[in-house]
């Protein structure tokens, strides 16, 4: 692979506005030089009542051992059941260790996500995420929203397990970037392949706390069709204006989140926010929307955002475990009953992803939105 240097961005207007056939064009956020800003642009700016608060919390739970669990240990295995259930009936959340993850390909994920980022503006935007893909790169929500953008820039990517996309991941940086980015695929490749499997074998954690089985979950979940990004926060002069990422719960099944050494993920747990700090050496875990749906609502998706600082930017690799874009999200018999009857219709995954990307912005009640909008167009 070629070397590739990260260059500053020369000094261009802030944030344009041109207007076109009386309409005006997206704004452009543009890290390398909102970053030095002393005054944020507007549209960054959240409501104070969602503005980050001072001192939260630290949310202090003990991580789960999967190593004790996977290697058949009863009581490993009997306390991580417990650990699991309690954490997810309550918020959704929960820390893991001893994965068995190569520590340097998290860390070699971690530096290509420097290069990447740190390239010119328009460099990153030869893929640009399109209006209504879920996708590419994106610089903030310009495109789709105009007010409470988050401070941050992704770049999102899709993984097929099993399937008839052996290197799909791999494909994507080549075709889309170029052949000198084939070494970021072939890094990123591997880093979802080794995710996917490491989410299969959370999954028989879930079927085995809910009761369902070992294997219920790992099956519905073996071809999943999932998504990788890559979050990079860049630093902001007005932290406390602001959010990275705003407050929401994630559509999709199952997060596993490795953050670098620097702190921003929260919680809201008990009406508040806690703070999360990191561990290198574990993966933090949450339940998504259609993993509540899955599980009947006995498990909560977990509600969550990510601040920014002043100081240092922040990066995370974020792994959405999804199952095949057609497979309808049907609760086990056991997990229904007169008692606990059905609290979700219906639905694929794909019906939900379009909901996501072309009519709602996800938040803290997207599955009820979602729940509702399906009502609408069916009757």
């Amino acid at each position: 692979m070629s070397i590739i240097i990260p260059r500053s961005e020369p000094p261009l207007q802030l944030m344009t506005k041109t207007k076109t056939h009386n309409e005006e064009d997206p704004l452009v956020f543009n890290a390398s030089i909102l970053q030095y800003q002393s005054n944020i642009p507007s549209e960054f700016v959240w409501p104070d009542h969602e503005k980050p608060c001072s001192g939260p919390p630290e949310l202090v739970i003990p991580p789960i051992d999967l190593k004790g669990f996977f290697s058949g240990d009863s009581l490993a295995i009997s306390n991580a059941i417990q650990q699991v259930n309690e954490a997810c009936k309550k918020h959704g959340f929960f820390l893991v260790v001893n994965h068995g993850i190569d520590s340097q390909l998290i860390a070699k994920a971690h530096e290509y996500m420097d290069l990447f980022f740190g390239m010119r503006l328009s460099e990153k935007q030869r893929a640009q995420r399109k209006i209504g893909e879920h996708c590419g790169y994106a610089s903030s929500f310009t495109g789709r929203f105009s007010t409470k953008l988050p401070w941050k820039e992704t770049l999102s990517f899709r993984y097929c397990a099993r399937g008839q996309f052996p290197d799909i991941v791999e494909d994507y940086f080549v075709n889309v970037m170029g052949e000198d980015f084939r070494q970021l695929g072939k890094v990123y490749q591997e880093y979802c392949e080794v995710m996917s499997n490491l989410s299969l074998g959370i999954m028989e954690l879930l079927g085995m706390s809910l009761g369902v089985g070992r294997e219920f979950f790992r099956e519905f979940f073996r071809g999943n069709d999932s998504i990788m990004r890559l979050n990079y926060y860049p630093i902001c002069q007005k932290p406390d204006q602001t959010l990275g990422t705003g407050p929401h719960c994630d559509p999709t099944s199952l997060t596993i989140l490795h953050q670098d050494h620097v702190g921003g993920l929260q919680v809201f747990v008990d009406e508040k926010w806690h703070n999360i700090s990191p561990n290198p050496d574990a993966f933090v875990v949450n339940i998504g929307d259609t993993f509540m749906a899955l599980s009947n609502g006995i498990y909560k998706s977990c509600l969550h955002r990510a601040v920014v600082n002043s100081n240092t930017v922040r990066k995370s690799l974020a792994f959405f475990l999804s199952p095949k874009m057609d497979k309808l999200i049907i609760p086990p018999r056991s997990l229904v009953s007169p008692n606990t009857p059905r609290m979700y219709p219906d639905f694929t995954w794909s019906s939900l992803l379009e909901f996501t990307q072309k009519h709602y912005r996800a938040d803290m009640k997207t599955l009820n939105a979602f729940t509702e909008w399906i009502s609408q167009n069916i009757n």
